[in-house]
């Protein structure tokens, strides 16, 4: 009964390992309909606006989260910039001092 479990368990955390892994983006550098690709500059304001989206998300299929169209890396870094400027950076508690 003990093997049959942590067999039930590995195969599980395989799955949910597995659902978790990165796909490639066969859109990058490709523009959009009205022409163009997401840089840094919208990658930082859809990561500062993105816990917003995602709720409006849940509700309006023709909204998303993450912009498929953009520049790659570049993109990228904006938008986890942006979501480490809405959540307060990952700093501020750590420089904060105890009294």
């Amino acid at each position: 009964m003990k093997i049959i479990s942590l067999v039930v368990v590995g195969v599980l955390a395989l799955l949910l390992l597995a659902a978790c892994a990165p796909t490639a983006n066969n859109q990058v550098n490709v523009p959009n309909a009205e022409g163009k690709v997401a840089g840094f500059w919208q990658g930082l304001w859809h990561g500062i606006i993105s816990p917003i989206t995602f709720v409006i998300s849940l509700f309006n299929h023709s909204v998303t989260v993450y912009e498929v169209h953009n520049n790659g890396g570049w993109y990228n870094f904006g938008f986890l910039l942006g979501i480490g400027a809405f959540a307060g950076g990952g700093g501020s508690a750590a420089s904060r001092r105890r009294s």
